[in-house]
């Protein structure tokens, strides 16, 4: 994909059915502010919209932070108006990440504050380096989280770990965040890249349709009642035997070789 001259703030790589999206701002720690907001909502757009694309990686510039936040500058001069309208802005660009239908792996290298949370937490996946450091410090500016910090906190984490990280505003190691659940994996800094990368390859050769009905049972039926989960899991599974790629799944099992799927 050669449209990295349409985005102001971001760099855009594909590697095979894998596309890279890093925040390109590393002078200012990769903040958000509207236009780059406004950036990831079309790129997102875009993937969700090209079958040859079947996993997302996104990632911050330079070795300080994937995102640090805010750009505390913009957010200083927002009314109560501007103010709302920049949450709703940010929300549903998170949103469409979570409900893309295909995964996105967030790749934290450093910090991982504020806006910059908020955006991991909407990922499907995070893996992180060693030395990451993630938080929500906004009680710190006489605010609270905007974009989804107190709601996908509270469901990764739990009440507790939720109200601890946004009264506080303290940050917390990548070993805590793992233990809280807001990390998948821990890799050596070094390692960072090497590792999302696998991941999202071995996802990107899984079953397209597969890799949806899992997120969309987990991501919207998992906000359901047991019953109407259940029944979402069941028309997800039904979906599934109707493609291609599950007879090639199931007869390359019974062939004792390794499926090729071509997402039909």
């Amino acid at each position: 994909m050669s449209t990295a001259a349409a985005f102001q703030h971001l760099l855009i790589e594909d590697r095979d059915a894998v596309r890279i999206v890093t925040i390109n701002r590393p002078d200012k720690l990769n903040a958000l502010n509207r236009e780059v907001l406004t950036e990831l909502r079309d790129v997102f757009r875009a993937i969700a919209e090209d079958p040859s694309v079947r996993v997302a990686v996104l990632r911050g510039a330079g070795e300080k932070a994937f995102v640090a936040g805010a750009d505390i500058a913009e957010l200083a001069a927002l009314s109560p108006t501007q103010a709302r309208d920049f949450s709703q802005h940010g929300q549903r660009m998170m949103r469409g990440i979570e409900l893309l239908g295909k995964p996105v792996i967030a790749m934290i290298r450093g910090y991982a504050l504020g806006g910059g949370m908020e955006l991991a937490m909407s990922c499907h996946l995070r893996i992180a380096a060693d030395n990451a450091k993630v938080g929500q410090p906004e009680i710190n500016l006489g605010v609270l989280p905007g974009f989804g910090g107190t709601q996908r906190l509270l469901r990764l984490a739990g009440r507790g770990a939720t109200l601890e990280l946004c009264l506080t505003g303290a940050p917390i190691n990548a070993q805590r965040a793992f233990e809280l659940g807001l990390l998948n994996r821990i890799v050596p800094a070094e390692q960072l890249e090497d590792a999302t990368l696998a991941l999202a390859a071995q996802l990107a050769a899984a079953a397209p349709q597969a890799l949806r009905g899992i997120l969309d049972a987990v991501q919207i039926g998992g906000e359901c009642g047991i019953d109407a989960g259940l029944e979402f899991e069941t028309q997800a599974f039904a979906v599934c035997t109707s493609t291609n790629d599950m007879r090639e799944g199931t007869k390359a099992f019974l062939e004792r070789r390794k499926p090729v799927f071509r997402g039909d």
